[in-house]
């Protein structure tokens, strides 16, 4: 299942983000960074949606705002304070993130070449890896919409779902990876130190979570929220299900090479990396500074005795909407303040600790 909720609360939320963050003065000095080099950022905090953004906006303040050209029309600006921490917001799925961030990384607004990067959104969760409010770094992305699909009803009896590789023979097979977005390995140094700052936070819960976590029969699900690590999967359809929840844990595997662990599913995370490379091969950016947290905002599969259908249509009532967004600073503000705190000791590349 997929996690973005478009509520009348979210639609509340978003636009308040175009227009809630507070403004300070300026002055030549501030945001040092020569004009045609754009300013100094030490950490861009990628949200996909209003409230992914909001929480940062509600708790790191100040803000300036930095209009770019290219983004998104409902979030066409970057949010910027005094530690030189920036919150953008690129909107949902596939297509806004990679547009959102090709505007970003390409604007003369910004000079993001020391930047770290942290996707911080919230997702659906494998109840065998975590649970509604789990917050997961991951080091691997992997794409699973670029697959051959045939309709389940008439797939061959020996295949698990009617999901195979492009250009392979079986869903067992490999594919060749021909579009070079289907995998992508982020730097597991960073990944680490990342987890190891954040691993022992209280993360945000609630009573409805909990109730929702307690009809499934086995933990993680049932257990109350943590910080984890384990790999992301993207994909801009929304599904919900145990057996195409085996195929995300099958195809993370396979593309991975057996070292990458399906446990969160949303929409954007490939999509973005694949800009931030575009990016790179410019030298405007450096892909060993870039980091993805992903929270559990509900199940991507039914507890025993629920369908897949009622799973999917009913998410919101899992009731965890409120305490992933809460987790995404949380779990992600550790990092975020260990880079602006110690910035002699990250400037030049990820720590060894």
């Amino acid at each position: 299942m997929f996690k973005h909720f478009p509520s009348l609360t979210a639609v509340a939320a978003t636009l308040a983000f175009s227009a809630c963050a507070s403004t300070f003065a300026q002055d030549a000095d501030d945001f040092r960074g020569s004009s045609h080099s754009g300013q100094n950022v030490k950490v861009m905090i990628i949200s996909m949606f209003g409230p992914e953004g909001q929480v940062w906006l509600d708790k790191l303040g100040p803000w300036k705002t930095v209009s770019v050209p290219g983004l998104s029309p409902d979030y066409p600006v970057v949010h910027c304070n005094r530690q030189e921490i920036c919150v953008m917001t690129t909107g949902m799925g596939h297509a806004n993130a990679a547009a959102s961030l090709m505007a970003l990384t390409f604007s003369d607004k910004f000079d993001l070449r020391r930047t770290y990067f942290m996707i911080a959104g919230i997702a659906g969760i494998d109840p065998i890896r975590g649970t509604i409010g789990s917050a997961a770094w991951a080091k691997y992305l992997v794409d699973f919409g670029i697959q051959w699909e045939v309709d389940a009803r008439e797939k061959p009896d020996s295949w698990p779902s009617g999901y195979l590789g492009i250009n392979t023979k079986s869903p067992g097979e490999k594919p060749p990876l021909d579009y070079k977005t289907e995998v992508f390995q982020l730097n597991p140094a960073l990944a680490d130190v990342a987890y190891a700052l954040s691993r022992n936070v209280a993360l945000s819960d609630g009573a409805e979570a909990q109730a929702a976590r307690a009809k499934f029969g086995y933990a993680p699900a049932n257990q109350p929220p943590k910080v984890i690590q384990c790999d992301t999967l993207a994909g801009d359809t929304w599904w919900s299900g145990k057996y195409i929840g085996e195929r995300a844990r099958d195809w993370t595997k396979q593309l991975t090479d057996g070292k990458g662990v399906y446990c969160t599913t949303q929409q954007e995370d490939n999509a973005t990396y694949e800009a931030l490379k575009r990016a790179a091969s410019a030298h405007k950016v450096d892909l060993n500074r870039v980091a993805a947290v992903r929270t559990g905002s509900d199940f991507d599969r039914p507890y025993e005795g629920q369908s897949a259908s009622d799973n999917l249509l009913n998410y919101a009532a899992q009731g965890g909407f409120a305490p992933a967004i809460e987790n995404l600073y949380r779990a992600g503000n550790p990092l975020v303040q260990d880079i602006v705190t110690h910035w002699g000791e990250w400037r030049d590349g990820v720590p060894r600790r």
